[in-house]
């Protein structure tokens, strides 16, 4: 309806009467017709509840529904709830359907599958509505909070998480270590009995050749030196022990 508004009335001798008028002007017989007005926009309702999951733990919930009555039915809400029919009725169904759904489900899957808990929350609250003439547009979950030993667990469980995922990581590095030490060791393994087959075929040459080139390495390094000083060889050098004399 386009209208912010509708209308049914009593009659003393009849009762109540069966047709709805919108908006405007109407005329009503004085002591004999009494109206009812309803706003049937959509209205927002809030209410909360605690509920018990599968695995015996308690959730705070709250819902949020946006809901108005059904136009062609106000004679019958007249008739069974009155004016303030969703103050009557959209509590206890909307408790009576979170404490339902929630018990399908274990606490940890109340978030991983959060759509399918909504989407049943949604489809049976609309269903119980209609049963009271109730047209719901709109129902979400707005806040879901869990009890304190549960929460608890929760933090315990994923700093557990964390120290397994370091220690395999601790293990994982380590195996990495030995593995690298095993692979130097067979490089330095294959390089000694490549040396070994070297000497073997050529004699004490190579060697003597690897000391002389080393040798000659210390010997450009103590030339580059500022503070090495070098002492001749021969038996007949004496140095003098006051060179002021």
């Amino acid at each position: 309806m386009g209208t912010s508004q509708a209308l049914t009335s009593r009659r003393r001798f009849r009762g109540i009467l069966d047709e709805t008028v919108g908006e405007g002007t109407h005329f009503l017989i004085p002591w004999v017709q009494k109206p009812y007005i309803f706003d049937i926009r959509t209205r927002p309702h809030t209410f909360s509840s605690v509920s018990g999951t599968k695995d015996l733990q308690m959730v705070s919930l709250s819902l949020r529904v946006l809901s108005r009555p059904n136009t062609n039915r106000l004679p019958v809400i007249v008739q069974n709830l009155g004016l303030e029919y969703d103050e009557k009725v959209l509590p206890s169904i909307g408790n009576e359907v979170l404490k339902a759904v929630v018990a399908q489900f274990n606490a940890d899957q109340l978030l991983t599958d959060r759509p399918l808990v909504s989407a049943l929350v949604r489809d049976s609250l609309v269903r119980r509505a209609k049963d009271f003439n109730i047209i719901l547009d709109d129902v979400a979950i707005t806040h879901l909070s869990y009890g304190t030993e549960f929460s608890r667990a929760v933090e315990q469980k994923q700093v557990a998480q964390q120290e397994a995922e370091r220690s395999k990581f601790v293990v994982m590095k380590s195996e990495q270590e030995r593995r690298a030490t095993i692979i130097r060791s067979e490089g330095e393994s294959d390089a000694a009995k490549a040396i070994s087959e070297a000497t073997a075929s050529a004699g004490m040459g190579l060697i003597e050749l690897r000391m002389i080139e080393a040798a000659r390495e210390v010997a450009a390094t103590l030339a580059k030196s500022p503070n090495v000083s070098y002492l001749p060889g021969g038996k007949n050098f004496l140095m003098p022990l006051n060179p002021s004399r």
